[in-house]
């Protein structure tokens, strides 16, 4: 039952895969034609192999000479513009589909969630999109155009040949059931091997992607002949499994060569017998002759074509089991829209499972509007994760999330993102100019709105220092850029969305006391007048918090004010007189 499943499974991608070439049916009806154009064209030339052998040489027909030569111009000429416009029409096609499916494949992969990005390695996922698409890319143009072309030529030719010689052509035609066979079972050797030669590929994407990302520890900690030894073995994999795909795809060429000759050397002596005898004039002997000879270029081409295809189809399997795969954030049919405006998050038994690890344990808060809550806590008990499910990022496993009395889950996910702004530890930046990077959340903003943002978050002065002010470029991940530059300007990103929810994971964390002091004076501006989740990692920093909430692995064991759980001496003044009586910075 699996087996059969599965079957329908992979007919029905390929089904989808043909309707995308549907959808170009009136460019691909004129390459057909070009192709028929082209089909005819070449069943000609051995047709006038007769009259140019019967009437021109032996009969010496002057009228046929003149005619011929003029013949076979017209025919060329047509076959090269025939040839022209089925390669452009093809290639047009084959983009075409391939810009769309790489737009789906992408627009897919945005609009999984967040737990899909922690299970799939970066590289993999850039590998589906290039590589694998690349590959589809080579079917549709190469494979496909090729394919119907052959076929018409083979119509064609054959025609010619069973309009010379019937019976010679049905033994000249024997040898192809024949070679059916072998050739269809390399085609599933093929395919079998380069799903796992795409999967290397991926593999060794994801590889450059890390090491070329995290050069710089590369370089700190020596480990470049480590990593040079770590790609060469992902680089012999891949030559391993190369090899094992030319090996079944090479085996194609010589059966067909093999059996053709076989069916060309029964030709020779059955023609030339018949020649002898006087029953065949040479001229029809070197007509079929010609025929056959042309006719096993197209037909060897589809043996390789096979395996052309058989690649395809294998990244289509893969492309699809992306395409295919389901969101667990699912959005309601009829989803409520959150209006604009203060808003009150509440926590209701909440609870939450990561794979199979429960993370958070029976959560309960009331968050008023315009509050700011500080969550602290040992690394890992759960800090990140609750304010995850607010934006949806995951859903609960048990209770619920509301805002302004509805649960969350029946809201639309776009009005509920509108709402919330974030502040990250890790400033993540795009390789644009700081004036769109700040612009990212609201891409209508006017100059002087950005400005301001950059202003309130106390960014404008080094913005200004650069040659190209707010058009400066800021490299990969904001590379040009200092740890407090960054945070900087994502805290003028959040100001400039102006969203009623903010949410602060660890912000200020990995900066230097200075750029701590800055960054810290930019968030009291970012935060007035919402309500603020701050995921605190220094202490010091959140004196400001109308409510301080203690998590120890995935439950809330304290809350209130910093003086009232200093009183109590529980979870909380441990945390507190580890970082200030020890002079620590762990939480």
């Amino acid at each position: 039952m699996k087996q059969k499943s599965k079957r329908i499974i992979i007919k029905d991608r390929h089904k989808q895969l043909l309707s995308l070439i549907k959808d170009s049916w009136f460019k691909l009806f004129l390459a057909m034609l070009c192709m028929l154009v082209m089909a005819a064209a070449n069943s000609a030339i051995p047709f006038l192999i007769k009259p140019v052998v019967d009437d021109i040489f032996i009969n010496k027909d002057i009228a046929m000479l003149k005619l011929i030569p003029f013949a076979v111009i017209i025919i060329y000429f047509s076959l090269g513009s025939a040839m022209y416009g089925q390669e452009y029409l093809m290639n047009y096609v084959g983009q075409d589909i391939i810009r769309r499916l790489r737009n789906s494949l992408y627009g897919k992969i945005q609009d999984l969630p967040l737990s899909f990005f922690h299970k799939e390695k970066t590289g993999v996922l850039i590998s589906r999109i290039t590589n694998d698409v690349n590959i589809i890319k080579t079917m549709v143009s190469t494979a496909v155009t090729g394919s119907l072309r052959d076929c018409f030529t083979i119509i064609g030719l054959t025609t010619v040949i069973f309009y010379r010689d019937w019976k010679m052509a049905l033994f000249a035609f024997i040898v192809l059931p024949v070679a059916f066979f072998p050739i269809v079972w390399l085609g599933r050797r093929v395919r079998k091997v380069t799903t796992g030669t795409q999967e290397s590929m991926a593999e060794l994407t994801s590889f450059l992607h890390e090491t070329f990302a995290g050069n710089k520890i590369v370089k700190a900690f020596g480990m470049e002949e480590y990593e040079k030894h770590r790609f060469f073995k992902e680089t012999l994999n891949l030559f391993k499994l190369e090899l094992k795909a030319v090996a079944a795809k090479a085996l194609s060429s010589p059966i067909m060569e093999f059996l053709g000759g076989i069916g060309i050397a029964f030709v020779i002596w059955y023609g030339g017998s018949q020649v002898i005898a006087g029953t065949s004039s040479p001229g029809t002997f070197f007509s079929f002759m010609g025929a056959v000879l042309m006719l096993y270029g197209p037909v060897k081409k589809l043996s390789k074509l096979n395996n052309v295809v058989q690649q395809g189809l294998a990244a289509t399997d893969r492309i699809y089991d992306i395409l295919e795969k389901e969101s667990d954030i699912i959005e309601q049919k009829n989803p409520v829209a959150i209006k604009s405006g203060s808003h009150r998050v509440i926590f209701r038994n909440v609870f939450f499972k990561y794979d199979d690890q429960m993370v958070l344990k029976n959560i309960n808060l009331d968050v008023r509007p315009g509050e700011i809550l500080a969550l602290v806590g040992m690394s890992g008990g759960g800090k990140t994760s609750l304010v995850n499910l607010i934006p949806r990022f995951y859903d609960v496993s048990k209770g619920a999330v509301l805002i302004d009395g509805t649960d969350i889950r029946q809201t639309s996910i776009s009005s509920l993102r509108k709402q919330i702004a974030m502040v990250t530890q890790e400033p993540i930046l795009f390789n644009d100019t700081i004036r769109n990077n700040i612009a990212y959340g609201n891409r209508n903003a006017l100059n002087e709105d950005i400005e301001r943002a950059a202003k309130a978050a106390y960014g404008y002065d080094f913005i200004q220092s650069f040659p190209d002010k707010f058009d400066t470029k800021i490299g990969e991940l904001g590379s040009r850029l200092s740890g407090g530059e960054k945070q900087r300007i994502c805290i003028a990103r959040a100001l400039l969305k102006d969203a009623p929810i903010l949410m602060l994971d660890e912000a200020t964390s990995s900066l230097d006391t200075e750029s701590e002091m800055l960054v810290q004076k930019a968030l009291e501006n970012l935060m007035k007048g919402r309500t603020t989740f701050v995921i605190a990692h220094r202490l010091s920093t959140i004196g400001y918090a109308n409510r301080i909430v203690v998590i120890i692995k995935g439950k809330i064991v304290e809350e209130g004010k910093h003086e009232e759980l200093i009183s109590l001496k529980k979870e909380y003044y441990k945390l507190y007189q580890s970082q200030f009586s020890n002079d620590k910075n762990v939480v």
